[in-house]
C-alpha cells in the first residue's frame, strides 16, 4: 500500500485506535491473503504436474499403439505384394500343383490378416480408454474438492474396462477406501478440517498409484482405485501400502475392501464385493483392509485393529 494510501486511512481510523495498531493489522491481514494464494497456486500446481504426467503417459501408449500397427500394416503390405507377383506369374497356367500352392499362400496371408484386424480392434479399444483418462482432466469428470475423478468418470472407467474384459480377456482389480470415524472429525473439528483431510487422503492415494490407475471419489468420504491389469494379490499389497502411508503421515486411519472383476461381473456386482470387503474390515475394528475373491472375505495381514465395534451398524 502506498504512504497515501496509508495516511488516507490513519485519518478514517477512529481515534483511540494507534495508527501503528493499523500498520500492525494490515501487515496480518497480508500475510493470511498471501498464505491463501500460496496454497490456492500449490494445490493449482499439483494438479497440473498430475495430469501433465498423466498426459504423458497416455500420449506415449498412443504412440506404441500407433506404431504397432504402422508395422503390422507394413508387413502385411509386403505379404500382398508377393502374393500378387505370384498370381501374376501363374497366368493362364492350369496346373493343378500351382494353383494348389497358392491357395496355401492365399490362407498364409490370410492368418495374419485376421490377426491384424484384432490388433487394429485393440488399438481402437485402447485408444478410446484412454481418451477416457484424459476426459477426467475436465470439470465434469473432476471432483472439485480432491482433485481426483468423480463419481461420473468412475462409472465411465469401469464401462470401458469391462468392454476390454468382455473382448480380450483382461481383468481389472478394484480397491475401495473409506476415511474412518470421518463424522467426528466434522464434528469436533469442523467441516473445513474434514475438507483437508479429504484432500489430504485423495492426494496420498494418487501418489501411490500409477498414472494407468483411477483413483475416484466414491462418494462423501469414499474413495475407489481402479488397477487396469493387476491381480487380486498385487492390488492387496498396494492397498495396505496406501493403508499404512496414510496412518503414517495422517492423524486418521482408512479401512479398505478389494475385489477383483470376475467372469459374469457388472459394475454393480464388482463394487458390492468391494464394498462387502470394506463392511467386513470396519467391522473388525477399521485400520485394516479385507479382500473379496469372489467366495470368501479375508482380511490382509497387518498392524492389528485399533478400534473395535461391538456391531456393525453406523460404521463410519
Amino acid at each position: 500500500m502506498s504512504s497515501i494510501g496509508l495516511v488516507a486511512l490513519g485519518n478514517i481510523w477512529p481515534e483511540h485506535m494507534s495508527f501503528p495498531l493499523v500498520l500492525a493489522l494490515m501487515g496480518a491481514l497480508g500475510y493470511l491473503v498471501g498464505r491463501y494464494r500460496r496454497t490456492v497456486f500449490s494445490e493449482s500446481v499439483y494438479q497440473s504436474r498430475r495430469e501433465l504426467r498423466r498426459a504423458q503417459i497416455v500420449a506415449a501408449e498412443l504412440e506404441n499403439i500407433s506404431l504397432l500397427v504402422r508395422k503390422q500394416l507394413t508387413k502385411h503390405h509386403a505379404s500382398l505384394a508377393r502374393f500378387k507377383q505370384r498370381v501374376d506369374k501363374l497366368g493362364s497356367k492350369e496346373h493343378e500343383a500351382a494353383w494348389k500352392e497358392l491357395c496355401q499362400e492365399a490362407e498364409e496371408i490370410l492368418k495374419p490378416t485376421l490377426q491384424l484386424a484384432n490388433q487394429i480392434a485393440n488399438a481402437y479399444d485402447e485408444i478410446r480408454q484412454q481418451s477416457n483418462h484424459l476426459m477426467t482432466f475436465t470439470d465434469v469428470r473432476t471432483d472439485p474438492l480432491t482433485g481426483v475423478a468423480n463419481r461420473r468418470a468412475l462409472d465411465e472407467t469401469l464401462v470401458s474396462q469391462f468392454a476390454m474384459k468382455a473382448r480380450y480377456g483382461t481383468s481389472f482389480t478394484m480397491a475401495l477406501f473409506d476415511l474412518d470415524h470421518f463424522k467426528e472429525i466434522n464434528d469436533k473439528r469442523g467441516h473445513l478440517q474434514g475438507d483437508r483431510m479429504l484432500q489430504e487422503v485423495a492426494h496420498l492415494l494418487d501418489e501411490g498409484a500409477r498414472e494407468t490407475d483411477t483413483v475416484a471419489r466414491y462418494g462423501g468420504e469414499e474413495f475407489a482405485v481402479i488397477m487396469p491389469e493387476t491381480d487380486l494379490h498385487g492390488a492387496c499389497i498396494f492397498s495396505e501400502r496406501m493403508r499404512a502411508d496414510v496412518a503414517a503421515k495422517m492423524p486418521l486411519s482408512i479401512s479398505g475392501g478389494v475385489t477383483v472383476a470376475l467372469d459374469g461381473d457388472t459394475p454393480e456386482s464388482l463394487l458390492g464385493r468391494a464394498d462387502a470387503a470394506l463392511y467386513a474390515a470396519k467391522s473388525a475394528g477399521r485400520n485394516c483392509v479385507f479382500c473379496h475373491d469372489g467366495a470368501e472375505v479375508e482380511a490382509i495381514v497387518g498392524p492389528p485393529p485399533t478400534v473395535a465395534t461391538s456391531s456393525g451398524e453406523g460404521l463410519s
